[in-house]
């Protein structure tokens, strides 16, 4: 039996390694995207929607702001990257990428190309099914958070309140 769940804590250990590696890498690559002129055009319906973004792009411009979204999401990659030099920095980035998530989740409510015209809004288009893949990345976001406080506090260390 106890072999079971050695065997299970591996695999779970495997399982977060490759998630948070994944994370990093979606993240980070985006992130670089961001400074393409194609990713300037292809956000562009995203931003003006959003109530947030589209007074940002109004101060900014569309090219400031990407870049301004890109060095955001490469500084959230790497710190999520960063779990085996610095757990606790990990965790934040953790959690910059739940917030990073959550608002491009709300694109799906705010961008109108994010649905099929005229079949309703459970109808995605493309764009809004691109979108609705970051439900998932949430999920692995707050995974790795979870786990980096983990491995940032011991479980033999006393709890301080």
């Amino acid at each position: 039996m106890g072999t079971r769940h050695a065997s299970a804590d591996d695999l779970a250990s495997v399982g977060f390694s490759v998630l948070r590696c994944a994370l990093a890498t979606n993240i980070l690559w985006i992130g670089a995207l961001k400074f393409k002129q194609y990713e300037v055009e292809n956000d562009e319906p995203l931003v003006t929607s959003s109530p947030l973004f589209s007074r940002l792009r109004e101060k900014l411009g569309a090219q400031k702001l990407n870049r301004l979204i890109g060095v955001t999401e490469i500084t959230v990659g790497s710190l999520i990257a960063a779990k085996p030099l610095a757990p606790r920095a990990s965790a934040i980035g953790s959690f910059g990428a739940v917030g990073m998530f959550l608002t491009t989740l709300s694109f799906l409510a705010t961008t109108p190309e994010a649905r099929q015209e005229g079949q309703g809004m459970l109808s995605l288009s493309q764009l809004g099914q691109f979108l609705l893949k970051d439900a998932v990345l949430l999920g692995a976001a707050l995974l790795t958070a979870v786990e980096s406080l983990r491995t940032a506090r011991p479980a033999d260390r006393p709890r301080t309140l």
